[in-house]
C-alpha cells in the first residue's frame, strides 16, 4: 500500500471529470484524476466526437451524389469502410492525446486504474495488475459516466447485434440494418448508414421518434427520414431476435396490429443508458442511488459530506456539455468561489447530428402550455431563406416559443442544415433572459441561416417579412 494526499480526487476522466480537475487546479487545489480506460471518456473516444467524424463522411457522400444540382460532374462514387473508420478513430485519438496534454500542462496527477470510495476522505485505486494505491482526499468527485442500456433478450453480442461501439467500427456496410431506439444515438446511426446505402429500419416504442423534441420538429424529421428511404415503426417494440448464420430475424410488434417479421444483417441497440454506479464503494455512505444514477442537489453535492457527482452518472440530461459545466461548477463550489449560480438544466441545448440536423433549448410548445403558460409561437421555413436556397438546403424549420404576457423566450426548436450551430444564439439569448423585443431589434447578418432566427421571432408577433 502507498498513500498520497490531495485536496480533490476525481474518479473518471470524461467530459465532466477532466474539466473539473483542470478547474480545481486553476483554483490552486491539488488534484488527482483516476481513469481506468480512456481520457476523454465515452464522448471523446466512443461517442460525440468519432460519430461526428463518421457523419461528416456520410454528409460529404450525400453532397457528392447531388453534384449535378450544383453544376458539377463526377464519376461513380465509392467508399472504403476501413478508411472511414480509420479517420474516425484518428480524430478520437488526437483529441484524447490533447486531453492528456491539458492535464499535464495543468499539473493534474493522472492515475490509471479503477477508483472507489474507501471510507471518509479516502479513495482506493486499483491498477490493472491488481496493486492498490490509497489516496487521502479533501473532496471526491464521482464522474464515472454511463454505459449503453441492454434489454432482456436483446443483448448485444458484438457480431450481429451491435452496441454503439460496434456500430462505429464496422468492417463492412450492412445491407439491411435495424436500429432499435430513435433518440439521438439511434437516429444518428440510422442517418449515417442510410446515407451510405444501407436499407435502414427504425423501431421506437413511443408514439413518435426523437421523443424529447418538440412534437412539430419530431414530425418534420420523421417525414424527411421517410423521404430518404428509412422505414420507421413507432409505438412498436422488438419482441424477439432470432440469430442465424450472418443475419438476424426480428419480430417487430406494433402496439396495435399484427407482428412483423423481417430479416436484417445487423441490429443496433440504442435504447438509452445507465449510470456507472457499481463498484464505487457507495455502500454504507450517504450517497443515494436512484435506479441507475447518483442523486445530487443543485450544487452537485451528494448525501455524503465532501462527495460530489457530475455528468451522466448524476442523471439527465445526458449530454457532454452538461457534464463539463457541472465539472467546472463543482470545482468552484469546492474551492469556495463566491457568486456561483446553480445550473439551469432547461437552458441546456440538445443537438442531434443526423440529416437534417435537429437542435433545441428550453420548453417545447406542448410543455410550455402544460406549465400553464399562454404562448406565442413563431415559425420560419428554410424555403424562405436566401442562404438556405443558395446552399441547396431548403428543408427545415425554425420554431420559437414565447410567453404571450411577458415576451420571455421559453424555447427554440430547429430542424435543418447547420441548426446545431445556430442553436447557441438562442441559448445565449435565454441565459440573458431575452424577450422578443431584444431579438426583434437585433440585426442579423445577410445572407445567413441565422436570419431565420429573427424571422421566427417576428412571425410569433405577426411581423415576419419574408413569409
Amino acid at each position: 500500500m502507498s498513500e498520497a494526499q490531495y485536496d480533490v480526487v476525481v474518479i473518471g476522466g470524461g467530459p465532466g471529470g477532466y474539466p473539473a480537475a483542470i478547474r480545481a487546479r486553476q483554483l490552486g487545489l491539488s488534484v488527482a484524476l483516476v481513469e481506468r480506460e480512456h481520457l476523454g471518456g465515452i464522448c471523446l473516444n466512443w461517442g460525440c466526437i468519432p460519430t461526428k467524424a463518421l457523419l461528416r463522411t456520410s454528409e460529404v457522400h450525400h453532397l457528392i451524389e447531388r453534384a449535378d444540382e450544383f453544376g458539377l460532374s463526377v464519376g461513380d462514387v465509392s467508399f472504403d469502410v476501413e478508411k472511414i473508420v480509420k479517420r474516425s478513430r484518428q480524430v478520437a485519438k488526437r483529441l484524447s492525446t490533447g486531453v492528456k496534454g491539458l492535464l499535464k500542462k495543468n499539473q493534474v496527477d493522472v492515475l490509471d486504474g479503477t477508483g472507489r470510495l474507501a471510507g471518509p476522505g479516502r479513495v482506493a485505486v486499483e491498477a490493472a495488475d491488481g496493486t492498490t494505491t490509497e489516496l487521502s482526499a479533501g473532496s471526491v468527485i464521482l464522474a464515472t459516466g454511463a454505459r449503453a442500456r441492454a434489454l432482456p433478450g436483446l443483448e448485444p453480442d458484438g457480431e450481429l447485434v451491435w452496441s454503439y461501439k460496434e456500430a462505429m467500427v464496422p468492417t463492412a456496410l450492412p445491407g439491411r440494418l435495424l436500429v432499435v431506439g430513435s433518440g439521438a444515438i439511434g437516429i444518428e446511426f440510422a442517418s449515417f448508414y442510410n446515407d451510405l446505402g444501407s436499407d435502414v429500419t427504425v423501431v421506437e416504442a413511443l408514439p413518435r421518434i426523437l421523443p424529447v423534441e418538440d412534437e412539430e420538429i419530431s414530425g418534420f424529421a420523421h417525414k424527411q427520414f421517410e423521404k430518404q428511404g428509412i422505414t420507421i415503426h413507432t409505438s412498436a417494440t422488438v419482441s424477439q431476435l432470432d440469430k442465424s448464420s450472418g443475419e438476424v430475424q426480428a419480430t417487430i410488434t406494433p402496439e396495435d396490429g399484427d407482428p412483423i417479421v423481417a430479416t436484417f444483417d445487423r441490429v443496433i441497440l440504442a435504447v438509452g443508458i445507465v449510470g456507472n454506479v457499481e463498484g464505487l464503494g457507495l455502500e454504507g455512505t450517504g450517497v443515494e442511488v436512484d435506479r441507475t444514477h447518483v442523486v445530487t442537489n443543485e450544487w452537485t453535492e451528494t448525501g455524503e459530506p465532501n462527495v460530489y457527482a457530475i455528468g451522466d452518472v448524476a442523471g439527465p440530461p445526458w449530454l457532454a456539455h452538461k457534464a463539463t459545466h457541472e465539472g467546472v461548477l463543482c470545482a468552484e463550489r469546492i474551492a469556495g468561489v463566491s457568486g456561483l449560480h446553480p445550473m439551469k438544466t432547461e437552458r441546456i441545448p440538445g443537438c442531434t447530428y443526423c440529416r437534417p440536423q435537429i437542435a433545441s433549448v428550453g420548453l417545447s410548445e406542448a410543455k410550455a402550455i402544460e406549465a400553464g403558460r399562454e404562448v406565442r409561437v413563431g415559425r420560419f421555413p428554410f424555403r424562405g431563406n436566401g442562404k438556405a436556397i443558395a446552399l441547396g438546403e431548403m428543408e427545415g424549420l425554425v420554431k420559437t416559443v414565447f410567453d404571450a404576457k411577458t415576451g420571455e423566450l421559453l424555447g427554440a426548436h430547429l430542424v435543418g442544415a447547420e441548426v446545431t450551430e445556430l442553436i447557441q444564439g438562442f441559448v445565449v439569448a435565454m441565459n440573458l433572459e431575452t424577450t422578443e423585443a431584444e431579438l426583434m431589434h437585433t440585426v442579423f447578418p445577410h445572407p445567413t441561416l441565422s436570419e431565420m432566427m429573427h424571422e421566427s421571432t417576428l412571425a410569433a408577433y405577426d411581423r415576419a417579412i419574408h413569409i
